[in-house]
C-alpha cells in the first residue's frame, strides 16, 4: 500500500508541475502577445521592418499559446479530442517554431545589413521586399512542419491516451526527419545569428555614443531567450540521432541515452511554451523608461522609437551618406545620424 501511495504522489507531482507551468505561460503570454499585437496595429501607424517582424513574431507566439488549455486538460485527464486534432495542434506548434526562428534570423540579418550597409538597407526597404519574404517565410514554416502530420499519433491505454508520441516507418525516416528539423530549425539559423552578431559587435564596440540602442539590445535579448528555450528540444533530437547510430553496437549505452532523452522531453516541452511567453516581458522591461502617461503607454513609445530609429526608413538615413555637413555642425550631426543608424 505504501508503494502504491508513493507512486500516486509521484504521478500527481508529475502532472501538477507541468500543468502549473503551462497555466502560468498561458495567463502571462497570451495577454502579453495580444497587447503587443493590439499596440502595433492600433497605435503604430508608420511601422518599420523591425516592428513588422515583431508583430509576426507575436502572432506566432500567440498561436502556440492558445493551444495550452487543451494540453493542460489532456495532461490532467487524457487526450479526448481525437487524433486529427492532435496532429493539427502539433503541426501548428511546429509551424510556429519554424516561423519564429526564421523571423528572429531575418530580424538579425536586417539589423546587420542596416548597421554595416545603410545604403543597401535603405534601397532594400524602398523596394518593399519584406512582404514577399514574410510570405515565403510562413510557407516554408508550414512546409517543413508537414512531417509532423505523418508521424504524430495518439497512443496509450483506453481512457489514458496522450498526444505525445511520434511513430516512424523506419529508422531511416526517423533519422532524416529529426536531422532535417535540427538543421533547418536550429543549427543553420543560429549559425547565421552568430555570424551577424559577431560582425555587429566588432562594429558597435568601435563607436562611442550616449544612446542606449534599445532596439539592438531588445533584438539581442529575443535571440538569447529563444536560443535558451529551444536548445533543450534540439539536444533531445541530437540524443535521438546518437541512439539510432549506436543502438546496434552499444545497446546499453543507447538505452541510457534514450532514458535521458525521455526525461528531457518534459523539460524541453515546457521551455518551448515559455519561449512564447517571455518576449512580451522583454518588451515591457525595454519599454519601462518610455512610460509617460496611462494613455500613452511605455510599449507604444518603445515601438514608435524602434520605427523612428530603424535604419533605411525615410530621408534622414540617406542624407547621412549623401549630405556633406559644414565643419561647424559636423560633429553633432554625425553623432545624431549615427544614433539613428544604431
Amino acid at each position: 500500500l505504501s508503494v502504491s501511495e508513493e507512486m500516486a504522489s509521484e504521478v500527481d507531482v508529475g502532472i501538477v508541475v507541468p500543468c502549473v507551468i503551462l497555466g502560468l505561460s498561458f495567463l502571462v503570454g497570451a495577454p502579453g502577445n495580444l497587447l503587443v499585437i493590439w499596440t502595433i496595429v492600433r497605435h503604430v501607424k508608420q511601422r518599420s521592418h523591425t516592428v513588422l517582424l515583431i508583430l509576426h513574431l507575436a502572432v506566432a507566439d500567440l498561436l502556440v499559446l492558445i493551444t495550452l488549455p487543451l494540453w493542460i486538460y489532456s495532461l490532467a485527464h487524457s487526450w479526448v479530442f481525437g487524433e486529427p486534432t492532435c496532429k493539427a495542434m502539433v503541426f501548428l506548434i511546429y509551424a510556429c517554431m519554424y516561423s519564429s526562428v526564421f523571423l528572429i534570423t531575418l530580424m538579425s540579418v536586417e539589423r546587420f545589413v542596416a548597421v554595416r550597409y545603410p545604403l543597401m538597407s535603405a534601397g532594400w526597404k524602398k523596394k518593399k521586399a519584406l512582404n514577399q519574404l514574410l510570405v515565403c517565410l510562413w510557407i516554408s514554416a508550414f512546409t517543413f512542419s508537414i512531417p509532423v502530420i505523418l508521424t504524430q499519433i495518439v497512443d496509450g491505454e483506453k481512457g489514458d491516451e496522450h498526444c505525445l508520441y511520434r511513430q516512424y516507418q523506419s529508422e531511416t525516416q526517423e533519422l532524416v526527419l529529426v536531422l532535417l528539423e535540427t538543421l533547418v530549425g536550429y543549427m543553420l539559423p543560429f549559425s547565421i545569428l552568430v555570424i551577424c552578431y559577431g560582425c555587429l559587435c566588432s562594429k558597435i564596440t568601435k563607436m562611442t555614443f550616449k544612446s542606449k540602442r534599445k532596439s539592438t539590445i531588445l533584438i539581442t535579448s529575443i535571440v538569447i531567450v529563444f536560443g535558451i528555450c529551444w536548445t533543450p528540444h534540439h539536444i533531445e533530437n541530437i540524443l535521438s540521432l546518437i541512439v539510432i547510430a549506436i543502438e546496434k553496437y552499444y545497446p546499453e549505452q543507447a538505452a541510457s541515452l534514450e532514458s535521458v532523452s525521455s526525461t528531457m522531453a518534459f523539460i524541453a516541452g515546457a521551455m518551448v511554451f515559455i519561449s512564447s511567453t517571455v518576449n512580451p516581458i522583454l518588451y515591457m522591461f525595454a519599454a519601462h523608461s518610455f512610460r509617460t502617461s496611462i494613455r500613452d503607454t511605455g510599449i507604444q513609445k518603445l515601438l514608435r522609437h524602434i520605427s523612428s530609429t530603424s535604419p533605411g526608413e525615410g530621408n534622414r538615413e540617406v542624407s547621412f551618406v549623401s549630405k556633406r555637413p559644414t565643419s561647424s555642425s559636423m560633429c553633432q550631426e554625425s553623432k545624431d545620424q549615427m544614433d539613428i543608424v544604431l
